[in-house]
């Protein structure tokens, strides 16, 4: 992941399997993250305009990103990236189906 935007951040974790909250593993990776953002507004944004150059800024006195530099994610075909290239089947045996799309 490049960054992570969120509306609401839960800052206590309790799922049975967690190693360490999505912040310390966000902060391990390098990964950038926002939360308290309108991410509805965000999501009809994109679908009108297509994916869009955005950077998430940490250092406000930084100078100015050269954005000619940054990868269009329009460039890219961003569901390759995204998507599995074979099908995965977990449970195999089990009597109980599960679909997911």
């Amino acid at each position: 992941a490049a960054g992570l935007l969120v509306q609401d951040y839960s800052h206590h974790y309790s799922h049975w399997n967690a190693a360490s909250s999505l912040g310390d593993w966000l902060k391990e990776e390098g990964i950038p993250g926002l939360s308290g953002l309108d991410t509805r507004m965000l999501t009809k944004k994109i679908r009108e305009k297509g994916a869009m150059l955005g950077r998430i800024e940490v250092d406000l006195s930084a100078p100015a990103p050269d954005f000619t530099k940054m990868v269009d994610p329009n460039d890219t075909h961003l569901v390759d990236q995204v998507s599995v290239k074979e099908p995965t089947v977990y449970g195999k045996g089990n009597p109980v189906k599960v679909i997911a799309v």
